[in-house]
């Protein structure tokens, strides 16, 4: 039972406005709610703004995430990830999902963003045609991409030259429609688009202006584009960038006021009692802003509404635009487009490839456009909002320099920089944040200030802004080029942390921490993990596995879901299983109402679906070694049929299989491995792109490392070929455990392979005496570990971490 008398706070949207409020308030007042956050993708919270650039190649999406799945639980937030709130009853103040979830809420926030606009044309709804918005997008390109090759992006705004230079980077061939004359015509003159649009073309964008789409052709896919002007345009992919409009829908049948957006005060009030708007779904004084800058700006006022801070309320904000495309630098601030009664100042440099624009009215700036050097964005994008007067300095801020006057310096203006001036467009980080960061809480480097305030952590364009607030701030103190720790916790890398625990013998985290001088005392999810990783590999014998360290998944044995619900799997040796084994499953599928049984990529069975408070049960009734699906840990060694039924076989692969599998289970590694053995060159298994994989030929077996088949993949390298069964086990042991011993935590044996080499490997382990080493301590750290259900079902207090920790709540 629940006894709390805190407060229910619910949050409907899991994306950066409603997310950052909740940041701030967990600052705030960390013991004022019980938070509960209901997200329709199946995602943490992620950067949607770094879309693309995960398209263009400069992030993964495991990179873009801002609060990762720990991040959660770590502030006793409930997740609902995966469902979309269908109805909100203000009366009994309750919401409920679409998953069949109902929740009570003292106070309510909407941050349900906005939806991207489709043109109604005919043919939208073949496949092939789809939005810019989110992850589920992005991946639909890269997927398109590998099978073809010729894309159409409708709008020539921000996000579809965005999503365009993605395309390109991804190898697709791309035209840019676009119904205006010159490209992004809301946040840049003629003179800048022209510039812009050149540039874009010599990188081999394709531009086709002033035409009005008509009809996507093809019958089930696209195929193409046609205009009204008779034209048309063959394509295999179209991409609508053409706007967005506020998420309304909910609100609307809630009762909730709704014109463009949902209507808030300057406290982010709607008008119900005790519901909040925040974000690109809300309209404050008729505007409804799409820039994150200015909806981290209204999150911070609400969380101090919420937490019962004084705050003078949100008052609106100028917004600039800053182009994301790799090669283009582009600034865009207030009003470029010259309103009746205001004057413009222009320099152009067509050599090399520089134009500045500032419109100013009554003495003060009102806007700015710059091309090519955007150093100035920040200070012009201040006078913009600080609304002073310029009479004077009209060419100083046009040029950097007054005529009879000296040069201003970078640093002479970030320190004119008003405190509340944003440096991190992409987080929306403060200049006074920094200043903070620095002063207060001690950070030196780069690093550590983007540890502290995420600022730099996005595109990194900020990062000249960051470093030179360091270098004013912190002086002499200040770290210059510092090679980044492991985390922001410390400034010390993974050899560095590996040689000193050795030297001195530190055999706990907390010792760990103490003697090194980690910043935070209690560390942070990245470090923590990492540092159980390293004493246990260390000290396998003497080193107490530290559970309240590990990620989520490994603290309950399962895999979670986007529901909160887990998956289990249990361990089928190189894929083989029985009848009576799987009807052991199934009765246990059975007794436990387990909404889906699915075969996996690794041959194994998994059981989706699961209580957190019935997994020790269910384990229990399995009594199965768990297959560590949701470890850093070996997880499967796929195998085919090999000589025991295959014509081509030339080994016995199963028996190879089961052997490593049975020989490594429960091993702990820096990241997840997995094995394959095929039983001939045809490699049904997929050997090759398998952190460990073993092809069999004529005579022998082919032995492969460093392989991936995930998001970014790779084929192995040839690590040697051996004769027999026994050298097979030899050589995966040596390998592994070299790889537990000087791997990163969190490095897949592919990035670990391709950062030390191959050749380096090799060298490691020619030696038979040496592989022999390596060998026994695998061994030895194998004998020392027991599945972790063995322990659990046996154990009451460990029993009571799988309790739920409130009652279910029902309709």
């Amino acid at each position: 039972m629940n006894t709390t008398n805190k407060k229910k706070l619910v949050l409907v949207g899991n994306g950066m406005a409603g997310v950052r409020a909740v940041e701030h308030l967990l600052k705030l007042a960390p013991q004022a709610y019980d938070i509960t956050i209901i997200g329709a993708e199946p995602h943490p919270n992620y950067n949607r703004i770094m879309l693309s650039s995960v398209l263009a190649g400069g992030a993964s999406l495991r990179e873009i995430v801002i609060n990762d799945w720990d991040w959660y639980e770590d502030n006793g937030i409930r997740l609902l990830a995966g469902h979309r709130v269908t109805d909100i009853d203000s009366q009994s103040k309750r919401v409920f999902t679409d998953q069949g979830e109902t929740v009570a809420y003292d106070s309510l926030i909407l941050a349900t963003g906005s939806d991207p606009f489709m043109l109604p044309l005919p043919g939208a709804d073949k496949e092939g045609v789809i939005a810019f918005r989110d992850i589920k997008d992005c991946e639909m390109m890269m997927e398109t991409s590998k099978k073809y090759k010729k894309a159409i992006v409708i709008g020539g705004g921000l996000l579809g030259l965005e999503a365009a230079r993605g395309l390109l980077h991804l190898g697709m061939e791309v035209s840019v429609v676009h119904i205006h004359h010159y490209l992004m015509e809301r946040q840049l003159d003629e003179t800048a688009a022209n510039m812009l649009q050149s540039e874009l073309e010599r990188q081999g964008m394709k531009f086709l202006l002033r035409k009005n789409s008509g009809t996507i052709l093809g019958k089930k896919r696209v195929t193409g584009l046609s205009f009204t002007d008779g034209t048309e345009e063959a394509g295999d992919l179209i991409v609508m960038a053409v706007g967005i409009r506020p998420s309304v829908g909910l609100a609307r049948e809630a009762g909730i006021e709704v014109n463009r957006g949902i209507v808030v005060n300057d406290y982010m009030e709607t008008s119900v009692k005790d519901v909040y708007a925040v974000g690109e779904c809300a309209e404050h004084r008729g505007i409804a802003y799409g820039l994150v800058a200015p909806l981290y700006e209204q999150g911070a006022v609400l969380a101090k509404r919420l937490a019962g801070v004084e705050t003078s309320g949100y008052a609106g904000s100028v917004t600039s635009t800053k182009l994301k495309v790799s090669g283009v630098d582009v600034f865009s601030a207030g009003r470029y487009d010259e309103p009746p009664g205001s004057r413009a100042m222009r320099y152009q440099d067509e050599i090399d490839g520089v134009y500045k624009k500032i419109v100013l009215q009554d003495d003060k700036l009102i806007g700015a456009v710059l091309f090519g050097d955007t150093s100035d964005g920040a200070q012009l994008f201040s006078v913009i909002k600080s609304g002073e007067s310029v009479a004077g300095r009209e060419k100083e801020l046009l040029l950097g320099l007054a005529p009879g006057a000296k040069a201003v310096s970078p640093t002479e203006r970030l320190q004119a920089m008003p405190d509340d001036e944003i440096i991190c467009g992409c987080n929306g980080v403060s200049k006074g944040a920094i200043g903070e960061a620095i002063l207060v809480k001690g950070c030196k480097s780069v690093g550590e200030i983007k540890a502290c305030t995420k600022a730099s952590g996005s595109c990194g364009g900020c990062k000249p802004l960051v470093e030179g607030l360091l270098a004013i701030y912190a002086g002499d103190d200040a770290v210059v080029n510092a090679k980044e720790g492991i985390c922001g916790c410390t400034s010390l890398d993974r050899d560095e942390i590996v040689a000193e625990i050795k030297r001195m013998a530190l055999k706990s985290i907390k010792e760990v921490m103490n003697v090194l001088e980690w910043r935070k005392p209690e560390g942070c999810s990245k470090c923590r993990p990492s540092l159980n990783y390293y004493l246990g590999m260390l000290w396998p014998e003497e080193y107490i596995d530290e559970k309240e360290s590990r990620i989520t998944n490994e603290r309950y044995h399962a895999n979670i879901q986007k529901d909160g619900t887990y998956s289990v799997v249990p361990r089928i040796y190189g894929g083989v299983t029985s009848p009576s084994e799987l009807k052991k499953i199934a009765e246990v599928a059975e007794k436990f109402e387990v909404p889906m049984v699915k075969f996996t990529g690794g041959q194994r069975l998994d059981l989706l679906g699961v209580k957190k408070e019935d997994l020790p049960r269910m384990w229990e009734e399995l009594d199965m070694p768990s297959g560590h699906a949701y470890g850093k840990t070996l997880r499967t060694v796929k195998t085919c049929v090999g000589s025991t039924f295959c014509r081509f076989g030339t080994q016995d692969s199963i028996g190879m299989g089961i052997r490593l599998e049975r020989e490594f289970e429960r091993l702990n590694t820096p990241s997840k491995v997995k094995l394959a053995v095929s039983g001939c060159p045809r490699n049904c298994a997929e050997s090759t792109i398998k952190d460990f994989g073993v092809v069999a030929i004529d005579g022998g077996w082919e032995l492969h490392v460093g392989g991936n088949g995930g998001v970014h993949v790779r084929a192995t390298d040839l690590l040697c070929v051996v004769k027999t069964e026994d050298e097979v086990v030899e050589w995966a042991s040596a390998f592994l455990q070299y790889y537990r011993e000087n791997a990163q935590w969190n490095e897949r044996t592919s990035n670990w392979i391709e950062r030390v080499g191959i050749d380096a490997v090799k060298r490691a382990l020619e030696s038979k005496e040496e592989r022999k080493a390596l060998g026994e301590r695998i061994r030895k750290t194998l004998s020392l570990t027991t599945d972790p259900w063995k322990q659990i079902v046996k154990d009451d207090t460990l029993r009571k971490n799988f309790e739920p920790l409130t009652e279910p709540q029902t309709v």
